[in-house]
């Protein structure tokens, strides 16, 4: 036989035995990505229906839903677990819609290929495929109740109940893929001789962004479960974690990102193991306890503070490890490194300290706290609004290293003793903050006239910037900026002029011109961002590393 035969046919079979390997791989993704849905006891509750009493007002049973005057939306769940999210998603069916479409769209553009999103979802399958065996069933036949009033047109990325369920580990994947600014998120407390009053105080500004429309539809949610203590949350359509809440007992809970290894599989998302603290924890311990007995495949900062112990801890948690750093003083700050003994000292949370933004804005944090004196609502709200660098200093509009970076979903102020919260409003921290005592929102016992719930004698004015012209310039350079970033043509000396202390629009403008071939323009961008506080390393040398290459190609 010829050798071209014979190489051929050898050829043919390492082609066959290739294609028989990807389909074996393809079939075990599909396998592997099927979460089969919980089974309620009692289903029923999938056959009532809301009450729509106009103006935005929906009930259904004890159940309410509403749109505030602030542009905030209102919620109120009672019940057993499938019960609640099956209300839950009736009640809110529009903004889980909506909120999946947002979602939808910033994959579509991320990944304009169908089939590359249809292959997306058997990855995302397999690196979840233990997701549900990590959540307890109460919290997985909650999801399963929501999932039921989700939209039938992403059935390519799996069912209802698989997508809702995957959404609630977004975070965590989020953050550990590439620990980028959207998770750098800042809180702080005080009590005690630190306080005006002595009561204690935690404020916190959850600065996560994927997007603008991501923030448009706020919940204020407040659950009262069948088992469990009441609470609050701060949320969006289609999600019954908890990034930032506050129980009945006195008890917040906000949480911060911190530098993690790329995981290799899916354990129990941060939200839900904040949701358990919120729903079972009364004091410090407790919490603790159930951090404790939760495996999660990120680092996570939860900043807890008790009524019942007066004082906040911070309870900081790896995949393998879990420390508490408790200050020992009247104030607590935490930012996106740990401060614990054992897990500060490790090599991957000392490069977090020297390579993010994390210890310039906890330094700026500490600088604010000292020279304000006693804290108040009101002098919390002011930092959590703070622009500035460090003494002060001009470091432009939006940059990560300050306080508020201006891409906050939300900001919140909790006073635990009172039982009171205060949310802000958009845009970011800048609209008013509206206030809710939780003693009177859960003496309600539901509610079936429509009528405003925060307490209007409370509330804390919008943020003055909103009115200077620095803020409108702001409006210029986020329109120029999502222009480069949609590739379309864009004004590189009107960003610039709109935001020129800002390191991040010389490095826009940079990378701008160079895709244009513009080099020389490009280099002038580049050295003029080497010249302001710029907020990662890694962006750092990124601009040094496009400087290099374009020496090198206006060499002579």
């Amino acid at each position: 036989m010829p050798n071209w035969k014979r190489t051929g046919r050898r050829t043919l079979r390492v082609f066959a035995v290739i294609f028989v390997l990807l389909m074996i791989g393809a079939i075990y993704l599909v396998q592997v990505s099927k979460v089969d849905p919980p089974r309620p006891a009692d289903i029923s509750s999938m056959q009532l229906q809301r009450t729509d009493h106009g103006d935005a007002f929906y009930t259904l049973k004890n159940n309410w839903f509403r749109h505030s005057s602030s542009g905030l939306y209102e919620l109120y769940i009672e019940g057993e677990p499938f019960e609640r999210g099956v209300i839950n998603g009736k009640l809110t069916k529009e903004l889980v819609v909506r909120q999946e479409d947002h979602f939808a769209e910033q994959i579509s553009k991320l990944i304009p290929s169908r089939s590359k999103r249809s292959f997306l979802k058997y990855m995302i399958g397999f690196f979840n495929r233990k997701l549900d065996k990590n959540i307890t069933e109460e919290y997985k036949e909650e999801i399963y109740g929501v999932s039921e009033s989700a939209s039938p047109d992403y059935q390519y990325l799996g069912t209802n109940y698989q997508r809702i369920l995957n959404y609630h580990a977004a975070h965590d994947i989020g953050h550990a893929v590439q620990n980028l600014a959207m998770v750098g998120c800042t809180s702080f407390g005080t009590w005690g001789s630190m306080s005006q009053d002595s009561t204690m105080i935690i404020g916190r500004n959850f600065d996560f962004y994927v997007g603008d429309k991501f923030a448009e539809d706020k919940i204020v949610a407040f659950f009262n479960p069948a088992k469990g203590h009441k609470f609050m949350t701060v949320t969006w359509g289609g999600f019954i974690g908890a990034v930032s809440g506050m129980n009945d007992q006195g008890l917040s809970v906000t949480i911060n990102a911190a530098k993690s290894d790329l995981p290799t599989g899916s354990a129990t998302p941060v939200s839900i193991v904040t949701r358990e603290i919120l729903q079972y924890a009364k004091n410090i311990n407790e919490a603790i306890a159930i951090a404790k007995s939760r495996k999660m495949f990120v680092s996570e900062s939860f900043l807890v503070a008790s009524a019942l112990d007066n004082k906040a801890v911070i309870i900081e948690k790896t995949p393998d490890d879990l420390d508490v750093y408790d200050p020992q003083k009247n104030y607590i700050v935490c930012a996106n490194h740990f401060q614990s003994n054992k897990l500060g000292k490790t090599k991957m949370n000392i490069e977090q300290e020297n390579e993010s933004a994390s210890s310039y804005r906890y330094q700026r944090l500490m600088q604010l706290l000292n020279a304000n004196g006693k804290n108040t609502v009101q002098k919390t709200v002011n930092i959590l609004r703070d622009q500035k660098g460090l003494n002060g200093s001009d470091i432009g509009m939006g940059n990560e290293k300050a306080i508020n970076q201006l891409i906050a979903h939300h900001s919140v102020v909790f006073e635990p003793k009172k039982l009171i919260v205060w949310v802000s409003t958009a845009p970011w921290q800048l609209g008013k903050y509206v206030a809710y005592d939780l003693k009177k929102i859960f003496a309600l016992h539901g509610m079936q006239q429509n009528k405003e719930i925060a307490d209007s004698s409370l509330a804390i004015a919008a943020d003055s910037f909103l009115l200077t012209p620095a803020y409108k310039n702001f409006q210029v350079f986020r329109n120029i900026k999502q222009e480069i970033l949609d590739g379309r043509a864009a004004d590189t000396k009107a960003l610039v002029n709109s935001n020129p202390e800002f390191y991040n629009a010389y490095l826009l403008a940079g990378d701008y011109l160079y895709k244009q071939k513009e080099y020389a323009a490009a280099l002038q961008n580049y050295n003029l961002a080497l010249t302001k506080v710029i907020a990662t390393k890694k962006e750092e040398d990124h601009i040094k590393a496009q400087i290099k290459k374009i020496n090198k190609k206006l060499a002579p």
